[in-house]
Order: C-alpha cells, then sequence, then structure tokens
C-alpha cells in the first residue's frame, strides 16, 4: 500500500481504539457537576467509570469469538450502533444509578473498537511491522486525553455535562462512514469457528495455554492499568484538593496525555536497536522506582501542584513504551485464534483498570495516596509478573532438555 493509505488505515484504527478512551476522558471535568446535578457525591460518579470498564472486560469477551466466526466488519457495525444509543441514553439520564447502567451498555458496544482494530492490525500488517503499527495507534490513543478532557472542560462548562455524550455518538458515527468507504475487510469469515459455548471456551483455553500470551498479556494488563488508577483520582486530586477549575484540570491532563505521545514516538526509534522485551523490561524498572519516590513524596507532604504533576509526567511517560509492546508480543503466536486473543487481552487489560478504579474510590480518603499508591503498585507487580513468568518458562525448557536427552541416552 502507499504512504498515504498507510497512514489513512491506522488513522481509522487509532479512531476505532479511541472511542473507549474519548469515553472516558471526555467526561471527567463534569464529574463535580454531574453530582452536583444528580444529588449525589464524586465518589459515586466514581462508579460510572468503573461501570463503563466493567463493561469493556465483559464485551470484548464477547467480540473476540464473533470476529473470528463473522469477519471484523459486521460485529464492528453491531457494536458502534449500541454505543451511540447508549450514549444518548447517558445523556438523558436522571439519576447516578441510571448513569452507571448506560456507561456499562456505552461500553459493551464501544469496546469493539478495542477489539477489532487490534486484530485488524494482525490481518493486515506482516509480524515484523506490528509493534511500529502499534505505537501509531497508541499516538493515535495518546492524542485522545489531550483533546478529550479539555473539550470536555469547556463544553460541560458552555452547555452542560450531558452534551459531552451527545458529541461522543456523533463521532461515533462519523467513524462509522469511515469504515464503511475506506476500511479494508480483514479476515473473511470462518464458518469453522464455532459459537456455542465449549467451543468458545475452547478457543479462549487455547489462546491461555501459550506461555508468551499469558505472561505479556498479564504484566502488559497491569502495567497499562496504571493510567486508570490516575483517571479515577485526578478530577477528585485536582480539582478538589489542588482547586483547579474545569478548563484547568482539562489542561492539565493534556499536559500528562503529551508523556504518552512523547513514549510512543520515542518507541517507534528504540525499536530499531532493541527488543520489545527489553524495552518493557527497561520502562518497568524506572517506573517501578518513580512510583515509589510519588508515594513516598505524596505520603510525606513533598510535592506542591506542580511538582506531582512533573513526577505524574515522568511515571506515564513509560505507557507509550509498555503499552504496544506488550500487545505486539502477546498476539505474535497466533493466526486462526487472534480475535480470542486480542478480546482475551483487551478484557483483562479493561477488568484490571475497573480493579484499579474501584480500589481508588473505595481508598478514597481526600489525599493522592490511593491514586499514586495504585499507580506504583501496578508497574511493581507487572515486573515480578514479568520475571517470574520468563524465569518458569526458561526453568520448563530446560527440564524438557533435559528429558529430551535422558531419553535419547536410554
Amino acid at each position: 500500500m502507499s504512504r498515504k493509505q498507510y497512514s489513512f488505515m491506522i488513522l481509522i484504527l487509532g479512531s476505532l481504539a479511541t472511542i473507549s478512551p474519548f469515553s472516558i476522558d471526555m467526561y471527567l471535568p463534569g464529574f463535580p457537576r454531574i453530582a452536583t446535578d444528580l444529588n449525589t457525591t464524586i465518589d459515586k460518579v466514581q462508579l460510572s467509570l468503573t461501570g463503563y470498564l466493567i463493561g469493556i472486560c465483559i464485551g470484548q469477551v464477547l467480540y473476540g469469538p464473533l470476529l473470528d466466526r463473522f469477519g471484523r466488519k459486521n460485529p464492528l457495525y453491531a457494536g458502534l450502533v449500541i454505543y451511540i444509543l447508549a450514549s444518548i441514553g447517558c445523556a438523558m439520564t436522571s439519576s447516578v444509578e441510571a448513569l452507571v447502567v448506560m456507561r456499562f451498555f456505552q461500553a459493551i458496544g464501544g469496546c469493539v473498537g478495542l477489539v477489532s482494530s487490534q486484530a485488524l492490525v494482525s490481518d493486515l500488517f506482516p509480524k515484523d511491522k506490528r509493534a511500529e503499527v502499534f505505537s501509531m495507534i497508541t499516538l493515535v490513543i495518546a492524542v485522545s486525553p489531550m483533546i478529550a478532557p479539555t473539550v470536555g472542560g469547556y463544553v460541560t462548562a458552555a452547555f452542560g455535562w450531558n452534551w459531552v455524550f451527545i458529541i461522543l455518538a456523533a463521532i461515533t458515527l462519523l467513524i462509522i462512514v469511515a469504515i464503511y468507504f475506506f476500511l479494508p475487510t480483514g479476515k473473511m469469515p470462518d464458518t469453522s469457528v464455532s459459537l456455542k459455548p465449549q467451543a468458545v471456551l475452547g478457543s479462549f483455553f487455547t489462546v491461555i495455554k501459550q506461555p508468551q500470551f499469558l505472561i505479556y498479556t498479564m504484566a502488559g494488563g497491569l502495567a497499562t492499568a496504571a493510567p486508570f488508577a490516575y483517571i479515577a483520582g485526578s478530577s477528585d486530586v485536582f480539582m478538589n484538593i489542588y482547586k483547579v477549575s474545569e478548563q484547568q484540570y482539562g489542561w492539565i491532563f493534556a499536559f500528562l496525555a503529551f508523556a504518552m505521545i512523547g513514549s510512543t514516538q520515542l518507541n517507534h526509534f528504540l525499536l530499531k536497536k532493541f527488543t520489545s522485551e527489553d524495552i518493557i523490561k527497561t520502562t518497568l524498572m524506572y517506573q517501578s522506582v518513580v512510583g515509589t519516590l510519588l508515594v513516598v513524596g505524596v505520603w510525606n507532604n513533598w510535592y506542591n501542584l506542580y511538582t506531582l504533576i512533573g513526577m505524574m509526567f515522568i511515571f506515564l511517560s513509560g505507557q507509550g513504551l509498555t503499552g504496544p509492546n506488550t500487545s505486539a508480543l502477546s498476539l505474535a503466536p497466533f493466526k486462526k485464534h487472534t480475535g480470542s486473543a486480542s478480546a482475551l487481552m483487551g478484557s483483562w487489560r479493561m477488568g484490571a483498570g475497573a480493579i484499579i478504579s474501584i480500589i481508588v474510590s473505595v481508598l478514597h480518603n481526600n489525599t493522592a495516596i490511593p491514586m499514586v499508591g495504585m499507580m506504583a503498585a501496578c508497574s511493581l507487580i507487572s515486573l515480578v509478573i514479568l520475571f517470574v513468568g520468563k524465569a518458569a518458562v526458561n526453568n520448563a525448557a530446560r527440564n524438557r532438555d533435559v528429558e529430551s536427552e535422558i531419553s535419547v541416552l536410554l
């Protein structure tokens, strides 16, 4: 394909993948106003974020087999229509409970963009280009937190938080048009893929048995859950503790999102000299150190607004390195079960994000400790999983070699 076609395809795939990030980030500045309008508290409004993440977790598992069985586009259209209808429902809700439910269904529809974009990368690009393509898509995704909260803050201030969801529905409608006219079909429907529960579970089990998938999906999922601790706690930390306005919060969010953009671009160059495995390992080590300094510093009141933002910028710079590389290594072993593998990988990432956001909400204590504490924990546990998992795989390989040598001698 030409360079223009290549760039346009990545833009469409990136737009698909940004549906959920936009849905998560764009309404964050409206949390205080939503709480006031719905006669509730911010920690209950935070549950609408948790509901969205749970919906993504469940939805991705459902879409994986559907994308393998019916091809990429038909399930994609169905999911995006559900998303549009649920977005309109969010705009019309009158209680926080209804908002949580509508956000759940919004996620069930919108998460098809995450699964299908990853599966289409495997369909349309060779293995040696996938990490680079994932980096470019991550770049498009990373731009959304720069735009979404800033736009959301101004929309909320000017028109009300309800209009955020109307705008999300309109953007998704435009994406559907672009998919129909410009996105290649990708892998064709595979009638050999059964949708019976036993067959679906068997497909998932086949994926999970692959050690490379399991290690990098588990480690990558927790590593990419760290920003969800930040997302869940940042509006309370910056707007209630540091007293910034809705618009100022949007600009802070945009500045911190720039950390991920820079590292995504850096990943493109690092891949020319280092392996994805080396990049992941080094990044998790430095994030663990920075995360620990964040916790110690907040506990001892070392940071003001600006130094806290600076430390978080350094920490979040790693997200543009871990995400695309763990995705590429997780999906590399598969051909037939790519959709199921993508679904399981995405489901675990969002499931981990949901768990982390719930913990941040439950630990809410009017300080930044729950937010930075969970950010640090994600990196530290991911690093442990990576080292322990690789050690276990290497040990199993050595045992197989020894058994093979013994059988030859006998």
